[in-house]
């Protein structure tokens, strides 16, 4: 299909403003130079691996996917299974290099191709194929550089050398599905530092129900299938195995059965392993330490939380004087405590630890006052008082830092930039993505006697006293920030809002960022508040926004999203009078483990909370125009969520339309999203009585 719409073409050509912008910054040991991953320019998407000296500041390209393999497709197709699921779990989608590892001094990098792999000089940029056992993914270099370890089949090898892992069954030196879509833990193989072991994870998922995908519109191909922890239903069986290359093997023991989870590894020394584990419902997290010679482990630090420990990136840590880091929350504020004593008071909303400074400081990221916006801060562990680093409105993050150098992303609403700051030296990075072609001036409030984040977008040149039609453009569920300052995120808002809506956005109880309290408004049930909040918010923006036509109401979302837009026409038609919902998990007894238990439980100790956010019984119920849409290749949210909900309401007699996207995953890559949006478009422009002139 071709865009003819001028910002839904140029959204497809540049992956959504995404190509050409640097990403995977990882920065030598001694800081002097950087190696990242960007395109040649904005409508680009190959992915190029990149040197950046530090001190000129001069870049120098390394590997170019389309030399080293000039016939290779660029197309998800042709990577191992591994690797593209991999990349959905992590939200990788354009073609290319999509990651590398390298040494410390990043004198060797290393990274697949469609299964092949590749060791780089980054100096002399001469990249040498190195043979393999089958289709080569996430190859990790040992210190010098002179061996890579790779997982060719589920089984780990080493290049040169050979397999490395038993041949006993179970899948070796990858993250299980619970781990890298849900816990933040995207690799399962480390090299020790002195380079004579690897630690790696042994995962079993023999125990976990199959998972099929099958492509209709290729009924020749044979269905994909792959293993699924359900809610309620087992989880894989991971273990941490160090293996030497003369066949010595250690396995490092903990109490498994009562902490399943492993949400993170890392080789503190060659005489130590630190890792991070969690029981099943998450609300106790421990810190271990390793002996890798006896695999016997110790307890660093336990956190423990009646809901469930938030996940706070970069704890719990060990820093260098042997303090121990950890999440410390309050129902006002999201905080940190050092050896159990707290290190934040109540005006910081911690949301991210980067590590340590050079002078003890601890880097990190972290809300102050409005939850729209993120700063940067410098805290100082004995108490001194925090610095800003960052400078103004919106989201400021850290993209790569180290030895008194960062690299700083400021995203505001007139755009984004991102700079190198070096003692007494500030340093603009290329980008080379597309300008954001909208300059968006969201209205910000806080609504309700929660605070709820809200915003509302009016078309540009919109004339106050001109009634609209509202579009709730939502997401609502845990994890993710819709209302913020940063542009990417309104660019497609705003072209809806030009289309003729207002469009209205809510953060409900239950998002992240306001306070721990909101957050877990929704422990043990999702449905009630998302539902309660967002209602309660449309009527007060109506009221402090006249030009909201309250009588025509439309809702679209995407995952959770798309849940509670089905949810809101099925259970408020008094309210919600069209919805568009993307890959709906209509009933969260399918959907997995780490997330779902996290907030609900187990289905078999709160079968009444999801049996209350199950949406199947609420099928003979629907009254308003229902789009429900989903890609036949999702991993993440099944399709059969929706196809399930579509039989109920065929059942049920209830008219309703299916959008199926063969072949397309939970992400909507290569110009699926702006197709998306056209289908979209016509749908509610239809149900809401909204013309094209409009």
């Amino acid at each position: 299909m071709t865009h003819t719409d001028p910002f839904l073409a140029l959204s497809a050509a540049t992956g959504r403003f995404s190509y050409g912008s640097p990403r995977a910054v990882t920065l030598a040991a001694d800081a002097s130079r950087a190696l990242f991953l960007r395109s040649t320019g904005p409508t680009d998407p190959v992915e190029r691996l990149w040197s950046l000296d530090l001190t000129t500041h001069q870049e120098r390209l390394v590997a170019d996917p389309e030399a080293l393999l000039p016939a290779r497709t660029g197309t998800a197709a042709a990577l191992p299974a591994a690797e593209r699921r991999l990349r959905e779990r992590i939200r990788v989608w354009a073609p290319g290099i999509g990651s590398f590892a390298a040494t410390a001094d990043l004198a060797t990098a290393v990274f697949a191709l469609d299964g092949r792999l590749f060791r780089c000089d980054t100096e002399t940029g001469a990249c040498t194929e190195l043979p393999v056992a089958g289709p080569a993914f996430d190859p990790r270099p040992n210190p010098d550089g002179s061996l890579v370890a790779y997982v060719a089949d589920d089984a780990l090898h080493l290049a040169p050398g050979g397999r490395l892992s038993p041949a006993d069954g179970a899948r070796w030196g990858v993250a299980e599905f619970a781990a890298a879509e849900e816990l933040g833990r995207s690799r399962g193989h480390w090299w020790s530092p002195d380079g004579s072991a690897v630690l790696a994870a042994r995962v079993d998922e023999s125990a976990l129900p199959v998972r099929h995908f099958a492509d209709p519109a290729d009924p020749a191909r044979e269905p994909e299938s792959f293993a699924y922890p359900q809610a309620g239903g087992p989880n894989a069986d991971v273990q941490l195995w160090v293996l030497r290359p003369n066949g010595e093997r250690t396995r490092l023991r903990w109490d498994d059965g009562g902490f399943p989870y492993l949400v993170a590894a890392e080789w503190a020394s060659d005489g130590e392993v630190l890792l991070t584990v969690a029981d099943r419902l998450q609300q106790c997290v421990l810190l271990l330490s390793a002996d890798p010679a006896t695999g016997g482990t110790r307890e660093l630090s336990c956190t423990v939380d009646e809901f469930w420990v938030d996940p706070l990136p970069g704890t719990p840590q060990r820093l260098p004087d042997g303090r121990v880091l950890t999440s410390a929350d309050t129902p006002a504020a999201r905080g940190l405590a050092l050896d159990g004593k707290a290190l934040t008071d109540e005006r910081l909303q911690v949301r991210r630890v980067l590590g340590p400074w050079p002078d003890g400081r601890l880097l990190v990221e972290a809300g102050e006052g409005d939850p729209a916006d993120q700063q940067v801060f410098l805290l100082d562990p004995d108490g001194g008082a925090p610095e800003l680093l960052s400078e103004g409105p919106g989201v400021h993050s850290v993209a790569a830092h180290g030895e008194g150098v960062l690299l700083l992303t400021s995203a505001g609403l007139n755009g984004v930039r991102r700079e190198w700051r070096q003692p007494g030296v500030r340093t603009a990075f290329a980008d080379l993505s597309a300008e954001l072609p909208y300059r968006p001036k969201p209205l910000l409030a806080r609504v309700t006697e929660h605070g709820l984040p809200a915003a509302v977008l009016y078309p540009r040149g919109h004339v106050a006293g001109s009634k609209l039609p509202v579009l709730v453009d939502i997401y609502g569920g845990p994890g993710y920030q819709a209302v913020a300052n940063e542009p990417r995120r309104w660019q497609l808002k705003q072209w809806w809002a030009d289309q003729g809506f207002a469009v209205v956005t809510v953060d409900n109880r239950g998002t992240p960022f306001v306070s721990p309290e909101f957050t877990r408004a929704i422990f043990r049930r999702f449905s009630a508040v998302a539902m309660d909040d967002q209602v309660a918010a449309l009527q007060a923006l109506g009221a402090l926004h006249p030009d909201l036509d309250l009588s025509r109401v439309g809702v679209r979302g995407w995952s959770y999203g798309g849940y509670f837009a089905a949810m809101a026409v099925l259970r408020r038609p008094d309210v919600f009078h069209a919805a568009s919902a993307g890959a709906p998990p209509t009933d969260f007894r399918l959907y997995d483990t780490a997330y779902t238990e996290r907030y609900l439980g187990l289905p078999q100790e709160n079968p009444e909370g999801y049996e209350a956010d199950c949406l199947l019984p609420d099928a003979p119920s629907l009254s308003r125009p229902l789009l429900l849409v989903h890609g036949l290749a999702d991993d993440n949210v099944h399709p059969s969520h929706t196809l399930l909900l579509s039989q109920a309401l065929t059942r049920a007699g209830r008219p309703h339309a299916v959008l199926p996207l063969p072949g397309l995953t939970h992400m909507l890559p290569d110009g699926a999203l702006e197709r998306l949006a056209a289908v979209e478009l016509a749908f509610l422009r239809r149900e809401l009585g909204l013309t094209p002139s409009a």
